[in-house]
């Protein structure tokens, strides 16, 4: 099957234009997460996304709504992790663990009272962005637009409390506002890349195309650039790998992921030779 027949079904259209509008999202918010040394709470809001999902299974929500079901819960959450960071003088890493334990727990024992770990649950685990529906995309199309529009809104903003928060605060940026956009806009994209790659590798999404990013790329916006691109190119192989190879996409999506940042690392340490910073 040749990547023109491929192409040409609704349902792969619908993929991987989703998909691609997922990765860039998780692309730009990575590169601001990582550099905070904040790119867990990705993994920390799956598994509060996992108790969101399994209350919208038990009050037997339309599948085709659930991740907008799991926004609010999810959203309250990040703000829950940064309130614990700030208030409770708990170190990021900490307020994440706590938050995510709390919701996998209560996903655990919200499934078993739904009726048990079904299909529909499984769909969330692990992804399944070749099923999606020409609602879904429409919803996906409608929060990516809100989650672009709110980061260049305040791009500048977030730039400075990435590399000097302190500085940021002494030059008059309110920077509690800014840290509560930062994880409110990684809550809505976590809630998206559920679909795309499942709840159990969505941190993987948010930190590899950064880290990639980082090992190749000279400035911010290129850093940006490059990670969106690395997200993209992931993304549209592993769709069409999983199509023809019979491949999970969630799982071919990352792997290919890892394979870019071990291409990118291993350029950079070509470089460094070249240069004689290496011995």
């Amino acid at each position: 099957m040749g990547f023109g027949e491929v192409i040409g079904y609704g349902f792969m259209q619908r993929a991987l234009i989703a998909g691609m509008l997922i990765a860039v999202l998780c692309a730009i918010l990575g590169v601001f997460l990582v550099l905070r040394r904040f790119s867990l709470i990705g993994d920390g809001l799956a598994h509060v996304t996992f108790g969101s999902v399994a209350v919208a299974l038990l009050l037997r929500v339309d599948p085709v709504y659930t991740a907008v079901a799991a926004i609010p819960i999810v959203l309250i959450s990040s703000l829950g992790i940064l309130k614990l960071t700030e208030k409770a003088r708990i170190y990021g890493d900490a307020a994440i663990g706590i938050v995510s334990s709390f919701g996998i727990a209560c996903g655990v024992l919200l499934a078993s009272a739904a009726g048990g770990f079904n299909v529909d649950l499984f769909s969330f685990l692990f992804g399944s962005i070749l099923s999606i529906s020409p609602d879904e995309l429409l919803i996906a199309v409608a929060l990516f637009v809100v989650v672009i529009a709110t980061a260049g809104f305040f791009y500048n903003d977030l730039f400075a409390i990435t590399f000097d928060e302190e500085l940021a605060k002494s030059s008059g940026i309110r920077t509690g506002r800014i840290n509560g956009v930062l994880v409110l806009l990684t809550g809505l994209t976590v809630v998206l890349a559920m679909k795309l790659v499942g709840i159990m590798l969505i941190s993987a999404l948010l930190i590899v195309p950064a880290v990639t990013a980082l090992q190749v790329a000279r400035g911010f916006k290129t850093t940006i650039l490059t990670a969106a691109g690395c997200a993209v190119l992931s993304v549209a192989a592993g769709i069409f790998s999983s199509v023809v190879l019979n491949l999970p996409a969630g799982g071919a999506i990352v792997v290919i992921n890892i394979a870019l940042f071990v291409a990118a690392y291993a350029l950079r340490k070509t470089r460094m030779r070249r240069r004689g910073v290496l011995s």
